[in-house]
């Protein structure tokens, strides 16, 4: 059996480690040159920040005997430190006290996939958008971004974004009243943009949090988190701010002059801490997601009706929740379903 998989993300990854022991050739098609998605690292000055996904939480049993005893554990790290909490008016407030543990890798968040990702067979060829899907012959063909073939293959599984993925079923060449089914169950799914703004500082922070969410969805800041928390991230002494803007604030200024929209950030920012000294730092990165948060799931099973023909879908975004732990979890069923279907 061929299978092959649309995006390394999250899902991705763990589809296709879902698929380690099977009898399956995978093949995984990414247009980025790093792996895992929305939960990204980046290095920068001697300092590497998670500046999508934060960490995975580990409300999954599944999920979680996955990271601390399938997969190498090595570097696998707790942030301890609490997140508290503000609103509207950026009156923080100490958050409750759980045990919930927030795991991320000293290497940082990206090791999900590529640890996933390793124990598997699979091949993986980054920077290449499928852009050409045709069903022919009981199988599944792919063609890139200059209409060059991809390989045909038994199983595909879809796993961008909901938008990206329905863009792709809307040009598909299958001709089965299924695709105009599923294409709009997908193209319904809703999403949030972020505008993630990294602020580095030559100075400690010292707050009894680790981060601070924005409960009311009233204020420009949606969440603003300390990396120098996560061991190995940043070097003593230093800090490092994560701070992702609220889904309204970055849904309207996801298409302005990112260069812009990153001052008033760091002014929002500035203003949440009551601290002149972060309206200046000595550098800066920043990113745009605007496919970052899926707003609900797929409606119906419509997606499910599709998996008789080897037509798979997976992600967060399939089940409705915007974690890392919803994604890991959704690929390594999925990937269990495609290995059965043998």
């Amino acid at each position: 059996m061929n299978v092959a998989i649309v995006g390394a993300g999250a899902s991705g990854a763990a589809v296709a480690y879902a698929l380690r022991d099977a009898d399956a050739d995978v093949t995984v098609f990414e247009k980025s040159r790093g792996v895992c998605g929305r939960a990204a690292t980046r290095r920068r000055e001697d300092c590497q920040y998670d500046h999508g996904a934060n960490y995975v939480k580990d409300e999954d049993e599944r999920v979680n005997r996955l990271l601390t005893e399938e997969l190498d554990s090595e570097g696998l790290v707790d942030v301890e430190a609490p997140v508290w909490t503000f609103d509207a008016s950026g009156e923080i407030t100490e958050g409750r006290a759980d045990d919930e543990r927030k795991w991320t890798y000293e290497d940082g968040i990206t090791q999900v996939a590529k640890r996933l990702l390793a124990r598997t067979d699979a091949t993986v060829h980054r920077e290449t958008r499928v852009e050409g899907i045709a069903r022919e012959d009981g199988r599944w063909s792919l063609a890139d971004s200059e209409d060059a073939a991809l390989g045909s293959f038994d199983r595909l599984v879809l796993t961008p974004p909901a938008p990206q993925t329905a863009d792709l079923l809307a040009t598909m060449a299958w001709d089965d009243e299924r695709r105009i089914d599923v294409h709009d169950a997908v193209a319904a799914v809703d999403y949030a943009s972020v505008f993630t703004a990294v602020c580095h500082y030559p100075f400690e922070l010292d707050r009894p949090w680790y981060a601070l969410v924005n409960t009311d969805r009233e204020h420009p800041v949606g969440w603003l988190s300390r990396e120098e928390l996560k061991p190995g991230h940043v070097p003593d002494g230093e800090s490092l701010l994560v701070v992702q803007m609220g889904h309204d604030w970055s849904g309207e200024r996801i298409d302005d002059d990112p260069d812009q929209v990153l001052r008033e950030s760091v002014g929002h920012a500035t203003e949440l801490l009551a601290d002149d000294a972060f309206a200046d730092p000595d550098w800066t990165d920043h990113q745009g997601w605007r496919y970052a948060l899926p707003d609900g799931g797929v409606t119906g099973d419509t997606h499910r009706d599709c998996e008789d023909a080897g037509l798979y879908f997976a992600g967060d975004w399939v089940v409705g929740e915007s974690r890392v732990h919803a994604a890991l979890a959704n690929g390594l069923e999925v990937g269990e379903r495609v290995a059965s279907s043998e």
